[in-house]
């Protein structure tokens, strides 16, 4: 299947209300309205953004199945499969461990819980019980065998992706082992499955601004605009680190893989004003997946770095965690010396791996942080409640974009980074369609060397 060549670029720009990045930011807007003057119909549209989403989800496993599959038969070496899983766990490990270490840092700087002087006689566990009604994992080894499906039926129907990705691994690594000749009709197959996904995305995507409008709606409704005084120091401090992290990502993506990333961030606009919207990084994952690999990164590197990284590399969630956890306390009075704050890090670092898609996954962290370190109470955790809906835009746009950076730092450190076709993309010169619907089942010349 050949690689349909790139149009030059239209001079005609579309209407402005055909855009999608205007169509969504439409949506937010309004539903930031409707959720402010008329609460009670903000939150009865509820559904509109959790059946986007819930749409997203319909495709996502498979889609990332069939991506997988078929970028590992391209590549057709398994040493590199593993090569890349290797460094993308690598830089998850570094950057995870940096994000948490800058929002104590940031959190010993602001001191958002000072003063409060919190009773814990006064809290309700009750609603942070509901909130946090899926147990984590107990330790590394129990995180470990839950990577590893039980039912190849069952990871895909309940869309646990870490699953789906070590399945897809094993799938893709048996094709290129049996050979691809051999393996020839399925792979085919499946290139063309993947189109058929594509196209359903493409549908799914029409409907993403009423999604987003559902899904602001009902946080400004439910939550209010009111509750932003009340953690007004612990809001200030969360966004305030995450604007001098991303400030961080984009030295790191032009000192080492040369990506502009202000550049990148017009070219992916879409995607991230439609993650701020739902406040969800899976409702984009397809779309930047194909945006990425437009972008220069090989299919199999962005097909293993994207979805692992939706579970261990959650940038904007780690100093979300780290600032919080200080926040709690200091509003029940406690100092921490380095030491604890060194124990609490550690801690951190092995609870929130592997937690994406859990209902209440930073309360999870945080509760089982407290109980380890015993300095105030796991009921203090619920304190967070009113605050944590207001943390999503900015966990999800730090997410998404350290996710991103990670795609393009080890596609480069792989050498399978074409910058030409990155700036091409930037220019607008790329084929709508993309790589993963009509990427050709070889790829024998290395991107470089192109």
């Amino acid at each position: 299947m050949k690689i349909p060549a790139a149009p030059s670029a239209d001079p005609r720009k579309k209407p402005l209300y055909r855009s999608l990045f205007v169509q969504i930011l439409v949506a937010v807007v309004a539903g930031i309205l409707i959720g402010h003057f008329l609460p009670g119909l903000g939150s009865a549209l509820r559904p509109l953004g959790d059946g986007f989403i819930q749409l997203i989800k319909m495709i996502i496993a498979p889609l990332i199945f069939l991506v997988i599959v078929t970028g590992i038969a391209a590549v057709g070496d398994v040493k590199a499969v593993g090569r890349v899983g290797v460094k993308a766990l690598v830089y998850f490990t570094g950057a995870t461990l940096f994000a948490l270490a800058f929002g104590l840092l940031v959190g010993n700087i602001v001191q958002p819980g000072a003063g409060l002087n919190i009773d814990p006689a006064t809290l309700s566990t009750d609603a942070l019980t509901a909130k946090t009604s899926t147990a984590p994992p107990k330790d590394v080894g129990q995180f470990l065998l839950g990577v590893i499906p039980t039912s190849v039926v069952g990871a895909f129907a309940n869309n646990s992706l870490l699953q789906v990705l070590c399945f897809s691994v094993f799938f893709g690594s048996a094709v290129v082992v049996i050979g691809r000749e051999r393996c020839a009709p399925v792979v085919k197959l499946m290139e063309t499955v993947l189109e058929i996904f594509f196209k359903i995305m493409g549908w799914v995507m029409k409907v993403a601004p009423i999604g987003a409008f559902g899904a602001m709606a009902f946080i400004i409704g439910q939550y209010g605009l009111d509750s932003l005084g009340t953690y007004a120091v612990l809001i200030a401090a969360c966004y305030g680190a995450a604007v001098v992290f991303i400030a961080l990502l984009f030295l790191v993506a032009w000192g080492y893989a040369r990506v502009p990333l202000w550049q990148f961030l017009k070219y992916t606009r879409e995607e991230f004003l439609l993650a701020l919207g739902t406040a969800s990084t899976e409702s984009v994952m397809p779309r930047i997946m194909t945006k990425l690999s437009n972008a220069g990164c090989s299919r199999s590197t962005t097909g293993l770095v994207i979805p692992t990284g939706y579970s261990f590399n959650l940038d904007g969630a780690a100093i979300y965690l780290s600032i919080s956890l200080l926040f709690l306390a200091q509003a029940f009075g406690h100092h921490l010396d380095f030491g604890q704050q060194l124990l609490a890090l550690g801690i951190l670092m092995l609870t929130s791996k592997g937690m994406a898609g859990v209902p209440g996954s930073a309360f999870l962290a945080l509760s089982a942080t407290a109980g380890a370190l015993g300095i105030f109470p796991v009921a203090g955790v619920a304190l967070l409640l009113g605050a944590d809906r207001l943390m999503d835009s900015m966990r999800v746009v730090v997410n998404l974009l350290g996710n991103c950076v990670a795609t393009f730092v080890v596609s480069k450190w792989e050498g399978d980074f074409d910058r030409e076709a990155m700036l091409r993309a930037f220019r607008g010169e790329t084929p709508a369609g993309g790589p993963f619907e009509s990427a050709p089942a070889s790829d024998p010349e290395p991107a470089e060397a192109r």
